[in-house]
C-alpha cells in the first residue's frame, strides 16, 4: 500500500457517501486510514458501479458510481471515506458493448466479483449451494498477521521430499484423529505426523476460492462435487470452506497460521496453482467475474468469439496478454509476500506458453517474467508440462534454469520397469540417475525432475498393484473418464483379496517403488496416504468423490505400520546420503560421482530383456568427511538373479541397508547393517541398496 504522509480527506459526495479519487495502481480493495481503497480495470466497460451490501443481504444498501474523472486510462480508482470493514461486502457493476462475434460480453445488470478479491462470500460453508442470487462478492481482508522473527530458509530443490495432499481429504475421515475434519486446522493438527514420517515440502491441491457446487450431480443416491477444486473462482483469495470457522475480514489467517506453523517444522508449502482456466467455463457457463470485466482479454478466444479449449474445462486463460500476465504476476508476489508459500506447481503449465491463438511460444512472456521475478527470486516453479490440447512439454519446457517439471516420463517408465515390462532396464538408469536425456544440466541446470510414481491424478501406490483397470463407474460417466494407460499390475488379482502370497507381493512392490524413487537423482513426490497404502478402490480420477473413496483411511496406517516404517526409513536414508541428492566433491575412491551397471559392474549396455539395473553414486561428504557411496540394485523381473558387486579399496566393505526381498527385515540401522561379499543373491523382484563403509 502506499505511504500516506497526511490525512487524506474526500472532495466529492455520490449517493451520501464522501470520496476522492483513489490510488490507480492497487488494483483490489485496501483498508487504508480513514477509508477503502477501490480500483480495478477495464479495456471496454463505458461505466463503472461500486455496491455495498451488508452481510448476507441479497440487494446492495449502496450504489456508488465511478466518476468519469477518476479514470485514467483504463483503470477506475476511489476512495471511499468512513466505511467499517467489518459491515460489509462489495461486488461491481460495469456497462459496455455486448458483442458475442467480438468477444463482449458487457452487461450493465451482472453483479461482479472483483478479479483481485483477497476474500470471496457466498461460498464460505462447504456442500451449501451459494445461497447469494447475485453469486459472488468480495470482503476487504486486514493484512497484519504477525509472522514474528521467522526467516525465510529456503531449502534446496535437491534437498525437498514433496508431499502432495488434498487439504479436505487428509483428514475427513473420523479415523484421522483430528478435532477440525477437513479443514486447514485440521492438516496442522497433523504437523506431528509430516515430520515424524520426515516430509519437509507439502503440496497442497488447489486452495484458491472454488465452488465445489457448481457442477452438483446426484448419482446412485450420491452427491458428487467438485473436490478437487481446478476450478478457480477467484485467484487472490483462499478458500473459504477450508477455514474451520468464519474469518470475517480475517480471510488467510487459518491458513496463515498453518503456513507459519508448517514452517516452524521445518516444512515448506507448495501451492498447486491454476492459471490455465477459470470456472466461467465457455459460452453457457455463468458470468460473475472476467467474462464481465474484459472477456475478449482474459480468455482466448477464435475469430467468432467462441472460446479455445486447451484446459479440457471450457476456456482458457488468455495468460500471455500483458493484462493477464501481470494479474497473474501480482497474483503470485501476493501469495509469497502475505503468505509466505515457499513454491507453486502450475497445472497445464503449457496453456502458460501459448498465444492469443494457442499457438506454442519458444519465449512465453508470462514464463519469462516469473523466471526472472524478482519478487518470486527463491520461489520454487514447478510445470505440470503438458495440456489437455495436446501440448506435451517435459524435457523441454521453457526454464531459463529456473522452473522444474513433474517428470511424466519419470512416473511412465519407471511403472513399466518396476512391473517388469521389457526393454526399459536402460530407460529406467536414465531415470534413476535424473533423467539426463531429457534435462541437460548446461540447459536445465541440475534440479528440473521432479521424480513421482503417483500423484492425485491416477491410481494411489496401492491401487497401482491391485488393479489392471480403472474403475471410476461411481463418477457416473460409464468408466469412461481418467486415463486407461496406467502401467498398473494387480499381482494376479484384481482388487481386494485375501490371498496371503498376493498381499506380500503387493507389499513388496510398494517398497520397491518407494525405494528407488527415493533413491532417484531429482526431487521425489508422493501422495499422501501412499506410505500406510491408502486406497481409492481402482478409481484413477476422483475429481468428484468427497467421500470414503477420496478421504484418507488412517486406520490403514497400524495396519500397515511396516510399510510406513519403510518410507520413513528411505526418507531418512536419503537425507543421511547427499550423494543420491547432488555432486559431492569428486570421491578419492576414483569412481564417476554416477554410474550404471548390470548385473556385473562392467556390464553398462543392457539387453531387451535385462530387468536389472544397477545405480551406483559416489562422492566425498566434506560436512563429515566420509566418503558417500551408495548402491542400489534393481531387480524387477520374475526371477532371482546373483549379483556381483564393484570392487572396493583395500579398508572398505559392502553393507546392506535395505533389501526388500528379505521376508525377516527389509531395511538394516547404521549400526545393524549386515556385511556382504562381492557377489549376492538378488531376489525377483525386489531392491537391495548397500552402503560403502571404512573398516
Amino acid at each position: 500500500m502506499p505511504v500516506i504522509s497526511e490525512q487524506l480527506k474526500p472532495i466529492d459526495t455520490v449517493n451520501g457517501f464522501q470520496i476522492r479519487p483513489g490510488f490507480f495502481r492497487e488494483f483490489g480493495a485496501v483498508a487504508i486510514p480513514g477509508g477503502v481503497n477501490f480500483t480495478i480495470h477495464t479495456h471496454g466497460a463505458t461505466s463503472c458501479e461500486l455496491l455495498l451490501f451488508h452481510r448476507k443481504a441479497e440487494e446492495p444498501y449502496a450504489v456508488i458510481p465511478f466518476p468519469e474523472s477518476y479514470k485514467i486510462g483504463f483503470c477506475y480508482s476511489m476512495i471511499v471515506f468512513d466505511l467499517d470493514i467489518e459491515e460489509f461486502e462489495y461486488a461491481y457493476r460495469l456497462d459496455g458493448p455486448y458483442d458475442e462475434k467480438k468477444g463482449l460480453r458487457f452487461d450493465k445488470n451482472k453483479i461482479l466479483l472483483d478479479p483481485y478479491a483477497r476474500a470471496v462470500t457466498g461460498q464460505s460453508q462447504w456442500g451449501h449451494v451459494n445461497n447469494a442470487q447475485h453469486g459472488y462478492r468480495a470482503r476487504v481482508v486486514q493484512s497484519n498477521f504477525d509472522w514474528g522473527d521467522q526467516r525465510h530458509h529456503s531449502i534446496p530443490m535437491e534437498d525437498l521430499i514433496i508431499y502432495e495432499l488434498h487439504v479436505r481429504g487428509f483428514t475427513m475421515d473420523e479415523s484421522s484423529g483430528v478435532k477440525h475434519h477437513g479443514t486447514f486446522e485440521g492438516l496442522r493438527e497433523k504437523i506431528p505426523y509430516l515430520k515424524e514420517l520426515g516430509v519437509n515440502a507439502v503440496e497442497l491441491m488447489p486452495i484458491f476460492e472454488f465452488d465445489e457446487m457448481r457442477d452438483v450431480r446426484l448419482i446412485d443416491e450420491n452427491e458428487l462435487i467438485d473436490f478437487w477444486g481446478y476450478n478457480p473462482v477467484s485467484f487472490f483469495a483462499p478458500n473459504t470452506s477450508y477455514c474451520s470457522s468464519m474469518e470475517y475480514n480475517r480471510e488467510g489467517l487459518e491458513l496463515k497460521t498453518l503456513i507459519k506453523d508448517l514452517h516452524d517444522n521445518g516444512i515448506e508449502v507448495i501451492l498447486d496453482v491454476v492459471f490455465n482456466h477459470t470456472a466461467e467455463g465457455n459460452e453457457f457457463g455463468p458470468c460473475f467475474s472476467f467474462k464481465g470485466f474484459d472477456n475478449n482479454i482474459y480468455y482466448m478466444l477464435t475469430p467468432d468469439g467462441h472460446y479455445y479449449n486447451f484446459s479440457g474445462c471450457g476456456n482458457t486463460l488468455n495468460c500471455n496478454h500483458p493484462v493477464v500476465r501481470d494479474m497473474i504476476l501480482e497474483c503470485l508476489r501476493y501469495w509469497a509476500i502475505e503468505y509466505r508459500v515457499d513454491g507453486f506447481r502450475f497445472d497445464l503449465a503449457s496453456i502458460l506458453g501459448r498465444n492469443d491463438a494457442g499457438t506454442p511460444l519458444s519465449q512465453p512472456p508470462l514464463l519469462r517474467s516469473l523466471a526472472f521475478d524478482s519478487i518470486l527470486g527463491n520461489v520454487k516453479l514447478i510445470a505440470e508440462a503438458w495440456d489437455a490440447g495436446g501440448l506435451y512439454q517435459v524435457g523441454s519446457f521453457p526454464s531459463w534454469k529456473r522452473w522444474a517439471e513433474w517428470n511424466g516420463r519419470y512416473r511412465d517408465d519407471m511403472r513399466r520397469f518396476l512391473k517388469g515390462d521389457d526393454f526399459l532396464a536402460q530407460t529406467a538408469a536414465a531415470r534413476i540417475t535424473g533423467s539426463p536425456d531429457l534435462y541437460d544440466p548446461a540447459y536445465r541446470g541440475g534440479n528440473a525432475s521432479i521424480n513421482f510414481l503417483t500423484c492425485h491424478d491416477g491410481f494411489t501406490l496401492y491401487d497401482l498393484y491391485s488393479y489392471n483397470q480403472k474403475h471410476n463407474e461411481a463418477n457416473g460417466w460409464g468408466n469412461t473418464d481418467g486415463a486407461d494407460d496406467n502401467n498398473s499390475w494387480n499381482c494376479g488379482v484384481e482388487g481386494e483379496t485375501d490371498d496371503p502370497a498376493i498381499l506380500a507381493l503387493r507389499k513388496r512392490l510398494m517398497k520397491n517403488a518407494c525405494a528407488v524413487l527415493l533413491c532417484s537423482r531429482g526431487t521425489p513426490m508422493f501422495l499422501s496416504g501412499d506410505e500406510f497404502a491408502d486406497t481409492r478402490y481402482g478409481n484413477n480420477n476422483p475429481y468428484c468423490q468427497d467421500n470414503l473413496i477420496s478421504w484418507l483411511d488412517w486406520s490403514l496406517l497400524k495396519k500397515n505400520k511396516d510399510l510406513f516404517d519403510f518410507f520413513q526409513y528411505m526418507i531418512r536414508f536419503r537425507k543421511d546420503h547427499p550423494v543420491i541428492r547432488k555432486d559431492l566433491e569428486p570421491s578419492y575412491l576414483g569412481v564417476p560421482a554416477m554410474s550404471t551397471h548390470g548385473l556385473t559392474p562392467d556390464e553398462t549396455n543392457f539387453s531387451g530383456d535385462s530387468h536389472v539395473v544397477c545405480v551406483r553414486f559416489a562422492g566425498y561428504d566434506e560436512a563429515i568427511q566420509e566418503e558417500d557411496l551408495v548402491y542400489l540394485a534393481v531387480n524387477s523381473g520374475w526371477f532371482p538373479v546373483t549379483l556381483t558387486l564393484p570392487e572396493l579399496p583395500e579398508h572398505y566393505e559392502w553393507k546392506v541397508a535395505v533389501n526388500t526381498g528379505d521376508p525377516k527385515c527389509q531395511f538394516f540401522h547404521k549400526n545393524s547393517m549386515p556385511t556382504v561379499e562381492s557377489k549376492i543373491f538378488l531376489g525377483e523382484r525386489s531392491v537391495i541398496i548397500f552402503v560403502a563403509t571404512a573398516i
